[in-house]
């Protein structure tokens, strides 16, 4: 075989190398902490919770990203990014196995370990992405967005299934999802045991890399990033509840979560896609976040038509997730800095996420309807617009 065929070849099998231990890593940020929702009230039962303590369950993990996301850049600096994913990868493993042994203690522990690994992984696999397949960012991050979800629904589809056809109940339908960690812990080991490679120089000079903290365009990017995850978790926390109100049978709006979902993953696949062919993000950023708008004015003022809005929300939201987790990548120099960014992002936008929620549930105590949190929501969607424009440009962090 020719030298420059025998170099193309090696090259092509590092890249897919790389992408299968990014799909591997991706199988494992979400479906962890989806599933919990379907038998919090088994475990809600077992331990006699009231519904407030049931619920900081399930919003205990968002609270781990917030706090543990400006952790993982200085650990992937000290340990290296591949052992740093690792670690993450192990903790998870941890906080799933201790969540299901059926300890009260255990069970908070364990979802702390979870929320913790997660927060890692989510901000150093863009950094992994940047490093290992630069030339194909957005791609890459659509992929494994689309897989991520699609294991997630999956994985909330049979949990209950799983749960009744055991003696062991909750316990094992939550544990067994180790085995994702484990796995990818196990292909990833040869590499996590191999030395440190020597941070690389440019024509012998140390590139001083501006700190997103004190970037306008790191804090638009990080805003996007709050807004668009607020737009996702308001829409999965209160969807049920909004159709509820309006006489929607249960059956019905769990099949429209679904359909949120499902929609979702296509949506993802499709940005990565339009994103690998573009150098300006802004027109699928502002239409992503102007159909995001949309599911909320629409929910708020034809609410009849509220699986139109689902379908348009899910569109809206799958797009989004993308451009925000690519932006990592694209705004930064390097898989540094885009670490630094990525941990920036989703600790002050996973706080945005968590408060969303709990603030549209307020609001409608407050107002006896649900047209007000809809409708400031949906004002919430406009400056998400402007955000889309702004952390859009083609440019990066110096």
């Amino acid at each position: 075989m020719p030298v420059a065929e025998r170099v193309v070849t090696i090259r092509r099998a590092r890249v897919g190398a790389a992408f299968l231990g990014i799909l591997l890593i991706a199988v494992n940020l979400r479906v962890a902490f989806v599933i919990v929702g379907p038998v919090l009230s088994d475990i809600g039962a077992e331990f006699a919770w009231s519904g407030s303590t049931a619920g900081l369950l399930t919003g205990l993990p968002l609270i781990s990203f917030a706090v543990f996301s400006p952790v993982a850049p200085a650990l992937a600096r000290r340990m290296g990014l591949d052992r740093a994913l690792g670690v993450s990868l192990l903790l998870l493993s941890v906080g799933i196995i201790g969540r299901s042994i059926g300890l009260e203690a255990a069970v908070w522990t364990g979802t702390v370990l979870i929320g913790t690994g997660i927060a890692f992984l989510n901000v150093l696999l863009p950094s992994l992405v940047k490093r290992d397949v630069p030339a194909r960012v957005s791609q890459v991050t659509g992929i494994y967005t689309a897989v991520q979800g699609a294991v997630a629904a999956s994985g909330a589809a049979v949990v209950v299934p799983i749960a009744q056809a055991s003696t062991c109940g909750w316990r094992l339908a939550l544990g067994i999802w180790a085995g994702l960690a484990l796995i990818a812990l196990t292909i990833l080991l040869p590499k996590l045991l191999s030395p440190n490679p020597i941070a690389a120089k440019v024509e012998g000079q140390t590139i001083e890399l501006r700190s997103p903290w004190r970037s306008a365009l790191g804090w638009q990017v990080t805003l996007f990033m709050g807004l668009q995850s607020l737009a996702y978790y308001v829409m999965v926390a209160w969807l049920p509840s909004i159709e509820h109100e309006l006489g929607i049978p249960a059956a019905t709006s769990g099949l429209h979560t679904s359909v949120f979902l499902l929609v979702g993953v296509l949506a993802s696949l499709a940005a990565g896609t339009l994103l690998h062919h573009t150098s300006d993000q802004r027109p699928i950023a502002f239409g992503s976040s102007i159909l995001a708008f949309c599911a909320y004015a629409g929910l708020s003022l034809a609410p009849q038509l509220t699986l139109l809005w689902v379908v348009v929300g899910a569109l809206g939201c799958g797009s989004l997730i993308v451009i925000a987790l690519s932006l990592f990548s694209l705004r930064t120099r390097n898989h540094e800095q885009a670490a630094s960014l990525s941990g920036m992002a989703q600790s002050l936008g996973y706080a945005i996420a968590a408060a969303g929620p709990v603030a549209f549930g307020a609001l409608h105590d407050l107002t006896g309807s649900w047209t007000f949190p809809l409708t400031a929501t949906a004002v919430l969607m406009v400056v998400l617009c402007v955000m889309a424009v702004l952390s859009g440009r083609n440019r990066v962090i110096r």
